[in-house]
């Protein structure tokens, strides 16, 4: 994919916003002066703990990529996070965040469809936004990297990229044999073992919460485009997999037609390369232009 063209950026505006009692502050990604505004704009949900910037400026650069393609684009801290007031809260509590983020930016940038844009539990929190508010406004989603955490997903990716690997190293035989891997390192090895094959932990050990099963609902019934890019090198996206390959309700919606997938074989949960950082934008760009071709 080829980054996309150098533009000048347009103006940024930093102003704040209400959320249920509290201030939220967002930075508005207008596009280039004189260029044509696109009708759809782009909200980026940040994954936490991070504020608007997002690590290494991986949101500063997204934004002014996507508004130098004609995207007006807001990113904006949640509820208790950078510049923002309040208490800080979970993935699962900022429904109300990005819907006063998508009031905004309909208001101020004039559109009338939004994308939101996730990264990590980010990506997880709009797709528990699409099965909260079915919000019309909402044309499609991006999702990079999602945040479906659970015992079982992190003992299966541990077992398959870990433990396979660690298995087939001449090392930890030798270790083995000579009797320096721990019995303690067995025994969590055993304990994976069990998770992966999906037996239950001790109920004090119980911490997944449904928010997983919300997410595959919120996807289910959204009738917008969605783009889900995964990265090669990010133990996150290899739990999404395992996830999606345990479950035939996750493997039908990647397969839904209105699901665009794109598997970066090198890069890490972050983007910190800027190739590719600059691809998931040019990925961005053209997604969004075809989803405004098949958008009333």
């Amino acid at each position: 994919m080829t980054p996309p063209a150098a533009a000048a950026p347009g103006a940024a505006q930093a102003f704040a916003f209400a959320c249920e009692g509290e201030t939220l502050l967002g930075v508005l990604h207008r596009p280039p002066a004189g260029a044509p505004a696109a009708a759809t704009g782009v909200v980026i949900v940040v994954g936490g703990p991070q504020y608007r910037a997002g690590s290494h400026r991986q949101f500063v650069h997204l934004a002014r990529a996507l508004a130098a393609g004609g995207h007006p684009v807001l990113r904006f801290d949640v509820r208790g996070m950078g510049d923002s007031s309040g208490a800080l809260r979970s993935f699962e509590q900022i429904t109300p965040d990005i819907g006063a983020a998508v009031d905004t930016l309909a208001a101020r940038a004039g559109v009338g469809r939004v994308v939101l844009w996730g990264l990590c539990d980010g990506a997880s929190a709009a797709l528990l936004y699409l099965h909260e508010r079915r919000d019309p406004r909402v044309a499609g989603v991006c999702l990079l990297n999602p945040w479906v955490r659970s015992e079982a997903s992190l003992a299966r990716t541990h077992v398959k990229h870990y433990y396979t690997r660690r298995l087939r190293e001449r090392e930890f035989w030798l270790k083995l044999l000579s009797g320096r891997v721990a019995g303690r390192a067995l025994a969590e090895l055993w304990r994976n073992l069990r998770r992966a094959r999906g037996e239950a932990p001790p109920a004090a050990a119980r911490t997944a919460g449904p928010f997983q099963q919300r997410m595959a609902e919120g996807w289910r019934g959204f009738g917008g485009g969605v783009l889900l890019v995964l990265s090669g090198d990010d133990y996150t996206a290899k739990e999404f997999l395992e996830t999606c390959d345990a479950s035939p309700a996750w493997q039908a919606l990647l397969r839904r037609p209105g699901t665009r997938r794109q598997d970066l074989a090198t890069a890490d949960h972050t983007l910190s390369a800027r190739a590719d950082r600059d691809t998931v934008a040019a990925l961005t760009l053209d997604w969004l232009q075809r989803l405004a071709a098949r958008t009333p």
